[in-house]
Formats: structure tokens, sequence, C-alpha cells
């Protein structure tokens, strides 16, 4: 009799656990009303897929892929207008302080963005992908990288030993 409740457990746990993943497939399909924004957090799903924006629904600026395992980004944070802004390293994200926050900024031609170091999850750099430029490697708290950006377009960069980890970032110059 014993024998034939753990296959009723196992039973249900698998019962469940397929009910569960078929709920979680259903509501990633949604309803299909045509439009592309689900006016969540740009992160969606995280169906890996390089067709959406990761944008947060703010105007079309395509990053792929580049933000799917990024826990902290949210949208592109609209900072045109200033001359400078400021970029946290080693902000909290991505199972600890591997962020940089906000991840994604939209700024001005000319705009110097500075990139400021907490001194937390140990030592960071700043590398754009098509290395236009780069940080030291660094751990100490108030450690300042700056970088004019004088050109349109979209730079994506990362902290080389915390890029697997989701830390990454990218500033998209109009």
């Amino acid at each position: 009799m014993s024998r034939d409740t753990r296959l009723d457990r196992r039973t249900f746990v698998k019962t469940t656990a397929a009910a569960t993943a078929l709920s979680a497939v259903a509501g990633c399909l949604g309803g299909s009303d045509g439009s592309t924004d689900d006016g969540g957090d740009g992160n969606g799903g995280d169906d890996g897929g390089g067709d959406d924006d990761s944008s947060g629904g703010d105007g079309g600026t395509d990053f792929g892929s580049w933000f799917d395992n990024v826990g902290n980004f949210d949208g592109v944070a609209d900072h045109t207008g200033e001359s400078e802004v400021t970029v946290t390293v080693g902000a909290q994200g991505n199972g600890g302080a591997f962020a940089f926050a906000p991840p994604a900024i939209r700024v001005d031609s000319g705009t110097t963005v500075v990139w400021e170091w907490t001194g937390d999850g140990g030592t960071h750099n700043v590398v754009a992908e098509d290395g236009s430029f780069e940080s030291d490697l660094v751990g100490s708290p108030g450690h300042t990288f700056e970088h004019a950006f004088d050109s349109a377009g979209t730079f994506k960069y990362a902290c080389s030993p915390h890029k697997r980890t989701g830390m990454k970032g990218a500033v998209v110059v109009e």
C-alpha cells in the first residue's frame, strides 16, 4: 500500500510540474493582440531572441540580446540635455554588486559619461565592445573613469571579469 501512495505522490508532483510548465509557456505566448510591447520591464521573458528592442518600450533602440541576462535592466534612462552623466560601477544587480546603474542611458552627442566605482563586488572595469574606450581594472570606491561621446551610435560595454554574470551596459548617443 505504501508503494501505491509513493506512486500517487510522484504522479502528483510530475503532473503539477507539467501544469506549471505549461502555464509558464502559455504566459510567455500571451494574448496575441499584435502589439510588441508588453508594458513590462524591457527584459521580457528572457526569450533569448534578438528581435525584441530591449528598450523598455521607449523608442526602438535595438540591443539584440545584449541585455538578456542583465538583471537590473528595465529600459533606457533618458539623460539627453545633460553635459555629464554618472553611471555607478559595482551597483547591486546580477546576484551581487555586479551591475552598472543605470545599465543603459541615452545622451546627446558631446556628453561625457563618468563611471564611478562603489568599491563593492571586487575589481571591475569598463570595456567598450568596439574597443573605443577601456578603463583600468579597479576595486577602489570613488575611482572614476570618463569618456566623451562625440558621435552618434550605440556603444555597448561590459566589465570584463563579470560580463558573463550580466555586468553590461550601453550608451545610446543621439
